[in-house]
């Protein structure tokens, strides 16, 4: 049975378009100075780390956070703030809120994004980075496919259309059982007011992903910045992190360990005993 988070919390931080929410789960030990980060990918919510974080929140503190326009936290005005820098000072925000002076990061995707830039800016907080299936150079053609999905704004009858959606668009999560994939969709939807569902996200957060021609993305002198001990998890069968680009990941800047994950693509969901094992080992060295 999937667990449920022991605690909801949020707080407000403060960006271009003014002041907003930002909501999270709260797991294990609340007086430690020090936490594990868990951000997700681009359309996901703070809820796909339950089952990572109850494993986790054994040894302390986890707190798992929905970025702006996804989940529990507030939709943006200007679509146009939907950006890496205001992501980073909302997750200053987080961090200052809970009051945790280091952290352990795990950013699947777009949280991994996020985690390498605050990794990789003088003083941070980052104590070990777990970079889950995304790395520093990003193919156009990756990018094309989830701009396919993501500005959509489809309608469900019910949670059960909402699920056949998520295994097929998230097909490349892995061998997920019924009831993770079940959970996946009740934490990611919710009723349109008109009697069915629609996805617990702003379809907004397409404007400034998807604007104007894709190019390759480039992050190469941010992974060259960045110093701390840092864990890199590649799907097997991963569209956005090639086997090329995660091999030189461990050869430049933080010279990551790298662990392919058997059977799935872009990304690991992170609910595999086997999965949370590899993290759980790596973040106590």
């Amino acid at each position: 049975m999937i667990p449920q988070p022991p605690r909801a919390g949020s707080f407000l931080s403060l960006g271009p378009g003014g002041f907003h929410r930002i909501s999270f789960t709260d797991w294990g030990e609340q007086k430690r100075r020090k936490a594990t980060v868990c951000v997700h990918g681009l359309t996901r919510t703070s809820r796909d780390f339950d089952v990572i974080a109850d494993a986790l929140s054994k040894d302390g503190r986890v707190v798992s956070v929905d970025v702006a326009g996804r989940g529990a936290s507030d939709w943006l005005s200007d679509p146009a703030h939907y950006s890496y820098p205001n992501y980073m000072n909302d997750m200053s925000g987080l961090m200052a809120h809970i009051g945790a002076e280091r952290v352990d990061w795990i950013g699947t995707s777009m949280g991994g994004i996020i985690g390498m830039l605050l990794a990789a800016t003088p003083g941070t907080p980052i104590r070990k980075l777990v970079v889950n299936d995304i790395g520093p150079l990003i193919a156009k053609e990756a990018l094309v496919r989830i701009c396919h999905y993501v500005g959509a704004a489809p309608s469900f009858q019910d949670v059960e259309a909402v699920e056949a959606y998520l295994r097929e668009v998230h097909a490349p999560f892995g061998d997920l059982s019924d009831e993770q994939w079940r959970h996946l969709a009740v934490t990611s939807s919710l009723p349109n007011g008109e009697g069915g569902y629609k996805l617990h996200y702003d379809p907004d957060i397409a404007s400034v992903f998807c604007s104007g021609p894709i190019e390759d993305v480039d992050l190469w002198d941010v992974w060259d910045r960045i110093e701390c001990p840092t864990l890199v998890l590649r799907g097997e069968h991963s569209d956005l992190l090639s086997v090329a680009t995660a091999e030189e990941m461990s050869k430049r800047g933080p010279k990551a360990d790298v662990v392919t994950i058997p059977n799935c693509g872009h990304a690991p969901a992170l609910m595999d005993p086997d999965q949370i094992k590899i993290v759980q080992d790596w973040l106590a060295q």
